[in-house]
């Protein structure tokens, strides 16, 4: 009977050592984030013409795998820009994505090479017509009720 009661003891003592450990660990430690966790970022300032944007900058691999999903609003003027490495065919796509988007595809110099609409929470893809380095999220329609077409230059990209 003791046996097992003493084993039974022991067991608990090394289980209770154990969570003070974690605990002591812990403490301190950034709380973890959660999907809605929005991680602040660096802020560029760009322009569209007379339009000044509020951009904030995606340049690793996680800021830009997460973009601006779980958001549920964006300030006026407001936006994420996103810039790779290498040029290439970048696609997008709106998984956990809350907000209806425009995205403006730009090449190094900040000409739009193509502008697409983006419908929240699909998994549709949406690509750049050549090879870029630089993409730009706004609201959706915020391009087009400006009269910003492919063509045009967004400033400040240096």
């Amino acid at each position: 009977m003791c046996k097992w009661l003493c084993l039974f003891r022991q067991r608990s003592l090394w289980v209770a050592l154990f969570s003070l450990l974690v605990a002591l660990a812990t403490i301190g430690a950034p709380p973890l984030a959660s999907a809605q966790t929005v991680i602040p970022l660096p802020v560029k300032q760009l322009s569209a013409g007379m339009h000044v944007i509020r951009a904030e900058v995606a340049s690793n691999y996680e800021t830009r795998a997460r973009g601006l999903m779980y958001r549920k609003e964006l300030a006026p003027n407001a936006g994420m820009l996103f810039v790779f490495v290498e040029p290439g065919i970048q696609c997008f796509w709106m998984r956990n994505t809350l907000i209806p988007l425009s995205i403006a595809f730009m090449s190094d110099d900040g000409t739009i090479t193509n502008i697409a609409d983006m419908t929240p929470m699909t998994e549709n893809t949406h690509c750049s017509s050549v090879p870029v380095r630089l993409a730009l999220e706004m609201e959706q329609g915020w391009f087009t009720k400006r009269g910003i077409t492919a063509g045009k230059k967004i400033g400040g990209l240096q």
